[in-house]
């Protein structure tokens, strides 16, 4: 894992063709600016997690339970 430090306005370039900027810092947050090719998907942690978990959920349910949830809509 690489550790940097950047300040208010600083950037960081990864492989050419992604760029973070430092956009506003509080005491416990930072706000970034993401700019990266539409091709490559940009996550939060969090919500990648919540993804797989629900990707795991879906594994256990039977294709019939899935035929009924869909014949309510």
């Amino acid at each position: 894992m690489l550790i940097l430090q950047r300040k208010k306005g600083q950037s960081l370039s990864i492989n050419n063709n992604i760029i973070l900027t430092v956009i506003d810092m509080g005491n416990d947050w930072v706000k970034l600016a993401i700019d990266a090719p539409k091709e490559v998907p940009v996550l939060r942690s969090e919500l990648k997690e919540a993804a797989a978990e629900n990707q795991k959920a879906s594994e256990t349910v039977s294709r019939q339970t899935l035929d009924k949830l869909l014949k309510k809509k």
